[in-house]
């Protein structure tokens, strides 16, 4: 008798022990990762509620919230976010062997406050027919004289173009980067403006003839339903720049757990998931980025594009540079 009042009691109490919950605040739009959240909830038990909104918008949001914040993971893409995130200080340091073991050194942030999740390349895309791929070398050599009225880049608000020169700073020193923004904004063909696919719509156009975008925005393209856009995605070829030096620029979509975190051991596990090659494959395959370990790609997409040598410089740098970078397209003119 007494020993079914236990068995009794103990299935009372599980009546009252709720499933395992986490809050993820994201930037990402990408159907990938509502395949990947329902997965993980199917593999763990563990229910993912999303709240979205831009990185500014939720980043503002855990500033103001603080210890209160029902938040455990942030989602956002590009290092300097990132990077913005900590210096907030709404980003704890985790530390955790499968996702040192998932993400190479050089796409987190040393103290373990963020990992990368995904990898972009900034690259140049050319007009097929217009612009041999034998004219192009190097980030740098955008600034020559033979690029005048032939280039198309977004705006310098953008932080993937900060991220750029960020990393220019990085390789060559403030100076040469001013000089290098001060000649590659003479060489626009027009004032910068729009979003990544509207720089490719502007080569494919016959308007410019190069263009600096993110790789994953031209199988955005490659992908659409319209077929203006597949025209477009087929009109443009992609060169990774400085591949007999220190590599094309490269940047990071990625995650933290919050300081407010009530479910940190959920979070990083959510993490640790994100990063595993399964997942990797998948978001090669449905969002276009490529594996933070690179040379793992299985996309027939990126695959087209060929391999290439990244930059090995540990992407916190360019959020460290981010102010930096910012007061440099300001000196150049760079709108």
């Amino acid at each position: 008798m007494k020993s079914l009042f236990i068995i009794f009691l103990f299935l009372s109490a599980g009546l009252f022990v709720h499933a395992a919950e986490i809050n993820v605040y994201s930037h990402r739009h990408y159907d990938s990762d509502a395949v990947l959240f329902e997965k993980f909830t199917k593999e763990t038990g563990i229910k993912v509620n999303v709240v979205k909104g831009s990185a500014d918008q939720l980043i503002q949001r855990l500033i103001s919230e603080g210890k209160n914040s029902p938040a455990d993971v942030l989602l956002t893409v590009d290092a300097g976010r990132l990077h913005r995130a900590k210096e907030a200080g709404i980003l704890q340091p985790v530390k955790s062997k499968k996702l040192q073991q998932n993400v190479p050194p050089s796409m987190s942030d040393p103290d373990g406050h963020w990992y990368g999740m995904t990898v972009r390349a900034r690259v140049i895309v050319y007009a097929k027919g217009r612009v041999k791929p034998t004219e192009l070398s190097t980030y740098e050599d955008l600034a020559s004289p033979k690029w005048r009225a032939r280039i198309a880049v977004r705006s310098s608000s953008n932080i993937y173009n900060q991220s750029l020169l960020a990393s220019i700073i990085a390789a060559n020193g403030p100076d040469k980067a001013l000089s290098w923004a001060k000649a590659v904004r003479k060489n626009m063909v027009r004032a910068p403006r729009g979003s990544d696919r509207d720089q490719a719509r502007t080569v494919a156009s016959g308007l410019a003839d190069v263009a600096v975008i993110n790789t994953y925005y031209l199988g955005i393209l490659a992908n659409s339903t319209t077929v203006a856009d597949r025209e477009v995605a087929k009109k443009v070829g992609v060169f990774f720049p400085n591949q007999k030096g220190r590599g094309a620029h490269i940047n990071v979509s990625g995650g933290g757990v919050t300081s407010s975190s009530k479910n940190k051991k959920e979070a990083i596990q959510f993490l640790e998931f994100l990063t595993n090659p399964q997942s990797q494959k998948t978001f090669g395959e449905q969002s276009y980025e490529y594996p933070v370990k690179i040379e793992t790609n299985r996309s027939k997409l990126l695959e087209s594009w060929g391999p290439f040598k990244a930059d090995k410089v540990n992407l916190s740098v360019l959020g460290t540079k981010n102010s930096e970078a910012v007061k440099i397209f300001d000196r150049a003119g760079w709108e």
